[in-house]
């Protein structure tokens, strides 16, 4: 019998993701404030543009891609909407669906330009009316709601009384962690915007580069934590098109070093919490002759298992100190614990 082991050591405010890209992020390690921002910018920035409607790949080719329907490979996941249509279809005289700049792309004024106007990191499949509904609003909790849906899905909720839209709350940290992202990269270099994230509400009219609402992204970036399907999609555009990662995907603890109150303490993703003895004590064991994972030191834990195509194998709360549960797959996995407070996400082979 072969049995992987995987000491699993996790940080309080990172998540850590096992060797990906070991070296990516290497140049930002140790560093803080602005040379914590600048670095990371030069390490996602140049990235590989595609052109937003084209005879040959564009962004609508990439987004069948990095939005595809895990359980049908024909179909785009909406964003907002969480409804499967039909990806071959594209815009079809406002048949089919749109392409959502979450990073409205007002705010700036760039419109499909390469560059920030056609970065899939965050392009989105959307309804037409959603896409409509959310325009160039702020993000932000509402208050007096317009609930609204598509196709009998709910699709995030407009204030009648401020300019914002709340998307539902399985996309919010999508939300947070696309606008950090945008504002990480886009930093006023070679003709592209500079844009900023900001804590006040900005009028539909207003095409300064900027975006709100900081404080509500944060908490969302909190609230919402990193799916597979988010992971899986980061992998699809640093590999197979633009070449760059989101890096608020990978670390989403960053982004209090970033934009939070951790702007003048170093960074480092492989800083390890070593005296915290209940992280450090937890242990994953994989069988591959079993098909089955066990879990030592971590109840009361949550545990989520995804395939590599997001979809979700098996959750539980673990209720005792061993714990084994089979899973009906014998491949790649991604493994997700968290307590409430910390996460932490890996791939390993079962």
């Amino acid at each position: 019998m072969k049995t992987r082991i995987l000491l699993l050591l996790l940080t309080i405010t990172t998540t850590v993701f096992s060797q990906k890209t070991p070296s990516y992020y290497s140049t930002a390690y140790n560093t803080q404030g602005e040379d914590l921002r600048n670095k990371l910018n030069d390490i996602i920035k140049g990235h590989t543009e595609f052109t937003y409607t084209s005879s040959s790949t564009d962004v609508w080719d990439i987004l069948k891609e990095t939005d595809k329907d895990p359980e049908n490979p024909e179909n785009v996941i909406l964003f907002y909407s969480n409804v499967s249509v039909n990806g071959e279809q594209e815009y079809n005289n406002a048949q089919g669906w749109t392409r959502e700049h979450v990073w409205a792309k007002s705010r700036g004024d760039f419109g499909t330009t390469r560059g920030p106007g056609t970065d899939v990191h965050h392009l989105r499949p959307a309804s037409l009316n959603i896409n409509s509904s959310r325009s160039n609003k702020n993000f932000k909790d509402c208050i007096d709601c317009n609930y609204l849906e598509y196709q009998g899905s709910p699709s995030g909720a407009s204030s009648t009384t401020e300019y914002t839209y709340e998307p539902n709350d399985n996309v919010k940290g999508d939300v947070a962690r696309m606008i950090f992202y945008m504002a990480l990269r886009y930093e006023g270099e070679n003709g592209e915007p500079n844009l900023e994230i900001i804590d006040y509400l900005l009028n539909k009219e207003d095409k300064m580069p900027l975006h709100a609402l900081l404080s509500t992204l944060m908490e969302w970036n909190k609230l919402d934590t990193v799916s597979a399907f988010e992971m899986n999609r980061n992998d699809i555009i640093f590999n197979d098109y633009q070449h760059n990662r989101n890096p608020f995907i990978d670390y989403p603890g960053l982004a209090d070093y970033i934009y939070g109150s951790m702007t003048d303490q170093f960074w480092n993703p492989h800083h390890l919490a070593v005296d915290d003895e209940e992280i450090s004590r937890i242990m994953v064991f994989s069988n591959s002759t079993t098909n089955s994972i066990t879990i030592k030191n971590a109840r009361k834990w949550q545990l989520e298992v995804y395939n590599p195509l997001g979809q979700l194998l098996t959750s539980a709360t673990l209720a005792s100190e061993n714990e084994t549960l089979n899973l009906p797959y014998s491949d790649l996995i991604i493994i997700k614990l968290t307590n409430g407070i910390k996460v932490f996400s890996q791939k390993m082979i079962l």
